[in-house]
């Protein structure tokens, strides 16, 4: 089977397990599961690279390990944050925006294609797992960043729900640890986690799967992350706009 086929098989797995979260979400008038479901979307894909290249080197093995656990992570913090009978207000708008069909619609709009996304950014992990050069120093420095962007998404994640836990704080701002240095610290831990997965990916000589992350920032930085965040969030907690003053809204750095 030549490398192509390989990459597409990983396309395949994830759609028949979006079509699975489809059929679940038609069972429960409610598709706010697809976002548990994002980041094992791209763990499955690694793992569908590997039981084709039938072999574990130390850069597959390093690209397993750090992606299962950034996938279980997730799938677990966004599951157990999202979990009431009530659609998040982002599926909420979409749902009351493309009318009576939703249902069906939200096959191709929510779940085919958040699965196609994934895909594509799943390509760092499909060009780092092909790869039969040699373990080097780049593979360390990408396993450095994507356990240090890990961390931040981590911590910055923590921080959130703690300071949401606390009835004082309802409406207000929070603007402490690392949400003093950017307004969006768990989304720049994203992006260091797969800029991370591309330079391992580089030390395997993929250098051409570099529109997985180029994608990812895009979302990150001007569709599902930033821009939409903060689209009305001024309108919810007055105390926003002051903080978008003094605080980066991505890249960490010292409050103004």
């Amino acid at each position: 089977m030549i490398h192509w086929q390989i990459y597409s098989a990983g396309l395949i797995a994830i759609s028949l397990f979006a079509l699975a979260g489809w059929i679940l979400s038609l069972a429960r008038d409610n598709v706010t599961h697809v976002d548990s479901m994002w980041s094992l979307f791209l763990g499955m894909s690694a793992y569908t690279y590997t039981l084709f290249f039938y072999e574990l080197n130390a850069r597959t093995i390093l690209v397993l390990v750090l992606v299962t656990i950034w996938a279980i992570r997730l799938c677990g913090y966004l599951t157990w944050r999202n979990w009431n009978p009530h659609e998040d207000h982002r599926y909420a708008a979409i749902r009351k925006n493309n009318g009576p069909h939703f249902w069906f619609t939200s096959l191709y709009i929510i779940f085919g294609l958040q699965a196609v996304l994934a895909w594509i950014i799943s390509m760092p992990l499909f060009g780092a797992i092909e790869s039969k050069l040699p373990f080097n120093d780049l593979d360390i420095l990408g396993g450095i960043i994507v356990t240090f962007g890990f961390l931040w998404e981590t911590i910055g994640d923590w921080q959130l729900s703690n300071f949401k836990a606390k009835p004082s704080n309802k409406g207000k701002v929070l603007n402490t640890g690392l949400w003093r240095y950017s307004r969006h610290p768990n989304y720049f831990g994203e992006f260091c986690v797969w800029w991370g997965f591309y330079l391992i990916a580089l030390a395997g000589g993929a250098w051409w799967t570099i529109a997985g992350p180029i994608l990812m920032s895009v979302l990150l930085l001007k569709v599902s992350g930033v821009v939409l965040l903060e689209k009305d969030i001024g309108e919810r907690r007055p105390e926003y706009a002051e903080y978008i003053k003094k605080t980066n809204a991505f890249f960490p750095g010292a409050p103004k």
